[in-house]
């Protein structure tokens, strides 16, 4: 019986932690999208790429800070009117991105 209510116990407790744990403050958001614009920061840490939902229309900036991405960015790798996949995360209204790379067939 002692053992069952230390169950109770730590289950609630757990119960308890979980529903007072902020929710996911940012989504992963996945797209396909033309790049409309793409500006390099002035130090080369990041860019702000600007890009057109390919489904809806809609319009989103990104910003970029990984260095894979960034030297893709530099090359030429990644330009406007490029079609892209890319991941991004929303959490305090910035959206970074996690991924980013030309769209295949393209």
């Amino acid at each position: 019986m002692r053992t069952l209510s230390k169950f109770a116990a730590a289950a609630a407790l757990v119960i308890s932690v979980v529903a007072l744990a902020p929710a996911a403050s940012a989504a992963d958001i996945k797209m396909i999208a033309k790049v409309a614009a793409v500006q390099m920061a002035p130090d080369g840490q990041s860019a702000v790429v600007k890009l057109t939902n390919v489904k809806d229309g809609a319009e989103v900036a990104v910003t970029v800070k990984d260095k894979a991405t960034l030297d893709k960015i530099a090359g030429k790798g990644i330009a406007a009117g490029d079609q892209v996949r890319l991941s991004y995360d929303n959490a305090g209204g910035t959206n970074l991105s996690k991924t980013l790379k030309k769209a295949e067939g393209c």
